[in-house]
């Protein structure tokens, strides 16, 4: 269930949810977060907004999407941080939820727990096709989960995979389109030679 087709009116103040928006590289999570971020604002709601303090490729204190759209956000270090900072809130937004460390997840339930609702965008899969972070657990205890997906960049069908065209091969490695190109299993995998 999108954040669009959520009735606030008939929501109970006390409980609060959890939805993760996940996918590969270039598949548009940072922009559906903002939206539903906005959205959240638009309907009068009190919206904090928090990323990983390390990710500082467009703004150190915005969320920024690829199509340039952004949202004033808050730079932790570790998610213990969005405990204390998120006390008088009513939505809590999660940009780049793979760089967190693996507290994230708890930290993500005590908010829903307290009546939040927490909306979280990140990779689910790493450049080698592993679960990448928190993600995982994320969507396991999250009440919606929306996987959205780019567009091969081989072949044009839709795609999940985030491939790296760097030979760096640490797991987390910030990049851009210099770095990672989104691509379906076929081409990901190398089913097509």
């Amino acid at each position: 269930m999108l954040f669009s087709e959520h009735n606030l009116a008939l929501r109970p103040a006390q409980y609060g949810s959890i939805e993760i928006v996940c996918g590969s590289m270039f598949s548009g999570k940072t922009e559906e977060l903002i939206r539903r971020l906005k959205r959240a604002q638009y309907a009068r709601l009190n919206v904090e907004i928090f990323k990983p303090a390390v990710d500082k490729r467009y703004d150190e204190k915005l969320v920024v999407s690829h199509d340039s759209n952004s949202i004033p956000s808050t730079p932790v270090d570790h998610s213990s941080a969005i405990l204390l900072l998120s006390s008088s809130t009513q939505v809590v937004g999660i940009d780049e939820a793979q760089f967190f460390d693996d507290g994230l997840t708890e930290v993500c339930v005590k908010l829903a727990n307290s009546g939040i609702w927490v909306i979280v965008a990140g990779l689910d899969m790493d450049f080698q096709a592993q679960p990448f972070g928190p993600i995982p657990n994320l969507m396991a205890v999250a009440e919606h989960v929306t996987k959205v997906h780019a567009v091969c960049m081989q072949c044009g069908a839709p795609a999940n995979y985030s491939y790296r065209l760097t030979k760096d091969t640490e797991t987390v490695l910030l990049g851009e389109k210099e770095a990672y190109e989104p691509r379906c299993s076929t081409c990901f995998f190398g089913l097509n030679t």
